[in-house]
């Protein structure tokens, strides 16, 4: 492996770790990021460690702040409305997309997701099963840029989810929505999938408002 492989490696590699760290709450909001600080944690050096900022910037996980460095992005209500707002656009159009090209394999596998959901004993277990449940709507839409921005906005929504449990509690419960959705795919029915995908995002925020 060259120089540019392994930095790429590295920096996937931290992005990963400090994100699993930004969605769990173990790193708060506006909390800073030093790269010398986290390059020795990795034994690497600062490229891969701008890269992994640039790639958690992506994912709206960390925001660049003139003169105070990269910090952990806020989640205070505007951030709330942005990421529910752009998800319930932009979800929408990917399963607008993927609706004609969905087979009974790709209706099994987001079933599964939904069965996963609903089986979940665990605040982890229940987020990762509704991370995989909104990928399979929408990864057949043949939209690569768009599903790398939803992606990003998953895992922002992901970060709400876990902050509205610590300060609410978390049980196991079914998911009706997403009952409702994979029903009016299976009849074809696109625009009350879609309808039901909006609404199911936007309640995101009405949920987790406020959540500091």
């Amino acid at each position: 492996m060259n120089a540019a492989d392994e930095n790429t490696t590295m920096a996937t590699r931290i992005a990963e770790t400090i994100g699993e760290r930004i969605i769990s709450g173990a790193l708060q909001p506006d909390a800073p990021l030093r790269q010398d600080h986290v390059a020795r944690e990795f034994n690497s050096s600062h490229v891969p460690v701008r890269e992994a900022f640039r790639q958690l910037e992506a994912q709206h996980l960390v925001v660049g702040v003139p003169r105070r460095g990269v910090r952990v992005a806020p989640l205070d209500a505007n951030s709330v409305k942005e990421i529910a707002e752009m998800r319930a656009a932009l979800e929408v159009v990917a399963l607008r997309n993927a609706a004609p090209r969905l087979t009974s394999a790709h209706l099994a596998g987001i079933e599964l997701a939904l069965i996963e959901g609903d089986n979940a004993e665990t605040l982890q277990e229940f987020e990762a099963a509704n991370r995989a449940f909104h990928h399979a709507l929408v990864a057949s839409c043949a939209m690569p840029r768009l599903l790398a921005s939803l992606d990003g906005l998953q895992l922002a929504n992901s970060r709400l989810v876990f902050a509205m449990a610590r300060h609410a509690g978390w049980r196991p419960r079914s998911n009706q929505d997403h009952r409702l959705i994979l029903q009016a795919l299976r009849m074809r029915n696109v625009d009350q999938a879609c309808s039901l995908l909006a609404r199911h995002i936007q309640t995101i925020e009405r949920l987790t408002t406020p959540v500091s």
